[in-house]
């Protein structure tokens, strides 16, 4: 019994290990591509700034251009038009980054779920150590039994979060 449970000890440790490894890795990705979201909301947040002031520019463009002189109103309209087509390619552009910033923050969500699920996995792994050691210590064959689970627990949740469910 105890050379078993020393061996199941150090291959449950290992394992154990590989998986905090493995939720710190995803852990650092769900902050990273948090901040890479939030960089493109701000960049999104710049751009529709940029399309108020256009429309502001065309909302006076059009005042003047109805109290201009018939021949002025062809020159206040071109420059409706001017800014009627710098809106909309900026409108474009300020949704694609709000799109991606969309993007990041499920990527972030998926990344953070996932190191959920390594650290559950981790955290039972652990536990399972902990009866193997007082396994050792009491000789109770039902701990022994208990680690076993433990370590079934442990592998079937890191099994999860491998599979990203």
């Amino acid at each position: 019994m105890i050379a078993q449970i020393a061996v199941i000890t150090a291959i449950i440790a290992t394992v154990g290990a590989l998986f905090s490894y493995m939720g710190g890795a995803t852990q650092a990705n769900a902050g990273l591509y948090k901040n890479n979201a939030a960089i493109k909301k701000t960049e999104a947040a710049n751009q529709w700034n940029y399309f108020q002031s256009k429309s502001t520019k065309q909302s006076l463009a059009e005042f003047a251009h109805d109290l201009a002189p018939e021949d002025k109103k062809a020159t206040y309209q071109s420059k409706i038009d001017r800014y009627e087509k710098e809106k909309n390619e900026i409108k474009a552009g300020a949704e694609k980054l709000e799109a991606e910033a969309t993007a990041w923050d499920k990527s972030s969500d998926e990344q953070l779920h996932q190191h959920h699920r390594w650290a559950q996995s981790t955290t039972v792994l652990q536990v399972s150590i902990a009866l193997a050691a007082i396994a050792l210590l009491t000789r109770k064959r039902w701990l022994e039994y208990g680690m076993f689970a433990m370590a079934g627990v442990g592998l079937v949740v890191g099994a999860l979060a491998a599979l990203h469910i």
